[in-house]
């Protein structure tokens, strides 16, 4: 438990549409138990957050893995699939050990961008020869140990990935590591997963994830959502034109209808990335309440495309962030784009307000990876904080409700989870993150 005094210049409370000055809040329990506004003087035991604080944010889309490619496939133009390639030629290469390294610093990486909970996209379960190691989930067992070990909370989306098209080709070479015998052995490890973590409810949620249409073959699809009902639910969907165009030869329907007609999509669900969709498609996701995740910097870098962020929240979906492949972990940069992506797309401004973009990046985060009491500075909600410092070269002279949008990652100074400190003064308090970064990434080439 943790308690305590917290004065913030500015605040970004609840719903609000804009920052509140001079806030002063309590936190008790590790939950924020009353937040005053207009505090002119803050009591002398209270600590100082100079800047604009905001709720912790939700990192709804990684694969920590992916960490050790940044900067690495760049060297020829390339298209996604010779990326793919080369992603798959690092999973061939990671064990627990290696893992548990990569994943800690990647999360402490995230922590030091404000990042309080991460959902980890997670199919490297096996052996390089897709055996089960004796513990068949030791490598999803890493990722929440890195995540303990870096001070942020994690839900772990476990994915299902039994085929490698949608024609149904057996999975071939490191492709064996994703890969369970069949959907009951995939369900047992989840329910063992649960077991290894049944004492950890504060900081570990397990989810479920269908890796894509590609992966699970359609005859399984309405089972797989029964038998994980309960669950947050995730899922990548329609990230290139080619799987669209597989789906439909093969079963005459969109991804997402095939979905649809599953049972797959509900208000669980959040489907990642979402980039080539028919109005059809928007209308589904939409009236389903399914959220839909973005990851612009990811897209931008596998030139995906752009995906309908505007259409998508009016049909009804809430949009989440995600750093994915991990290009950039920045969710400010990630906010930006969403905005930034439709003015390119409709060549006219302002689709999102600030606000809009905060509770993306934050309590919608959280709703999509099942923590539904984080996300906001509001009495009763566990007490995540994030500071900004706003005389940054990159924020000096913007007004607290446009730092949002001017501020990196780099300009996080401050950051609380559950009321405890895992940032301060923009270094994290366990771990050296560029030392543990270099090491960890070095040592995999």
């Amino acid at each position: 438990m943790s308690d305590g005094l917290w004065y913030a210049d500015w605040a970004w409370l609840g719903s609000d549409e804009a920052p509140t000055g001079r806030v002063l809040i309590e936190v008790v329990d590790s939950r924020f138990s009353a937040i005053t506004v207009g505090v002119a003087t803050p009591p002398p035991d209270a600590i100082r957050l100079p800047g604009l604080t905001l709720p912790g944010l939700a990192n709804a889309h990684s694969h920590a893995f992916h960490r050790a490619l940044r900067g690495r496939t760049t060297d020829d133009r390339g298209s996604f699939w010779t990326w793919r390639d080369r992603m798959y030629a690092l999973a061939g290469r990671l064990d627990p050990d290696d893992y548990l390294a990569l994943a800690r610093a990647t999360y402490a990486e995230m922590a030091l961008a404000g990042i309080t909970t991460v959902g980890e996209f997670h199919y490297l379960h096996h052996d390089v020869d897709g055996e089960p190691y004796p513990d068949p989930n030791v490598m999803g067992a890493v990722l929440i140990e890195a995540a303990a070990q870096a001070g942020i909370r994690i839900t772990l989306l476990d994915a299902l990935y039994l085929t490698a098209t949608v024609d149904g080709e057996p999975l071939e070479g490191v492709q064996r590591r994703f890969g369970d015998q069949d959907l009951d052995a995939y369900l047992a490890r989840l329910d063992r997963l649960d077991a290894a973590n049944s004492d950890n409810a504060d900081s570990v949620r397990i989810g479920a994830a269908l890796h894509s249409v590609r992966a699970v073959p359609a005859a399984l699809l309405p089972e797989f959502a029964e038998r994980t009902a309960g669950r947050p639910l995730h899922f990548h969907l329609s990230e290139q034109r080619a799987e669209n165009e597989a789906c439909v030869a093969a079963h005459g329907r969109t991804p997402t209808e095939l979905l649809s007609d599953s049972g797959v999509l509900s208000a669980r669900s959040t489907a990642v990335h979402a980039t080539h969709l028919t109005d059809l498609d928007r209308t589904l996701l939409g009236d389903t309440g399914t959220g839909v995740c973005f990851c612009p910097t990811t897209e931008r870098d596998l030139a995906d495309g752009i995906g309908p962020a505007r259409a998508l929240a009016d049909a009804g979906s809430p949009l989440s962030l995600g750093s994915d492949s991990q290009t950039v972990i920045d969710l400010f940069e990630e906010a930006r784009a969403l905005e930034a992506d439709e003015r390119l797309r409709t060549e006219r401004r302002g689709h999102f307000t600030p606000a809009e973009l905060i509770r993306a990046a934050a309590v919608a985060g959280h709703n999509a990876l099942g923590w539904t009491d984080v996300g906001r500075i509001a009495a009763g909600e566990r007490a995540d904080l994030v500071t900004i410092n706003l005389e940054s070269p990159r924020t000096a002279g913007a007004p607290p409700v446009g730092a949002p949008l001017t501020a990196s990652a780099a300009d996080v100074t401050t950051v609380v989870v559950d009321g405890r400190v895992t940032v301060r003064d923009g270094h994290h308090v366990r771990i050296d993150v560029p030392a543990a970064l270099e090491e960890a990434v070095h040592s995999l080439w």
